[in-house]
């Protein structure tokens, strides 16, 4: 039997997973409409890139790949600490609601961003899933020290 808070650890990564074929979906057919050829790029980075699609009006294609970027940062610490509260038995109860909190908000600045990027939502959104992700860490934290 595994703890219960491995399920929002998993939910997120295929979440995360589901915003990867979403980019890339968004990406690839906006690169053909801008005329820029991957193929043919060397030593490009990922701004470099957003900067052509910005300049040939295609600025939507890389809210995407900003927010796939999103989810590969703040969430590593929800990770981290979710399996921590794993590891030590306390996956459940108020952690697993802060949890699952967490993982819902990150779905819905996901969506936010992607579909509107209205920056004041969310920055409100962001802000109520750091929320959760800091009682998680206060509360591994009190177990832990």
């Amino acid at each position: 039997m595994h703890s219960p808070i491995i399920a929002p650890i998993v939910a997120l990564t295929v979440w995360t997973m589901i915003i990867w074929i979403w980019m890339y979906a968004t990406r690839l057919p906006a690169m053909s409409r801008a005329k820029i050829d991957g193929i043919a790029m060397v030593g490009s980075t990922g701004r470099s890139l957003r900067d052509q699609l910005v300049a040939a009006g295609e600025e939507r294609a890389s809210w995407v790949a900003d927010n796939y970027n999103h989810l590969l940062e703040q969430p590593v610490l929800f990770y981290a600490i979710a399996l921590v509260l794993a590891i030590i038995g306390a996956g459940n109860g108020l952690n697993l609601t802060l949890a699952w909190a967490y993982v819902g908000l990150r779905v819905v600045h996901s969506l936010v961003q992607i579909l509107s990027n209205r920056v004041a939502v969310r920055f409100s959104i962001f802000a109520l899933a750091s929320l959760a992700l800091f009682g998680l860490i206060i509360n591994a934290a009190l177990l832990v020290f």
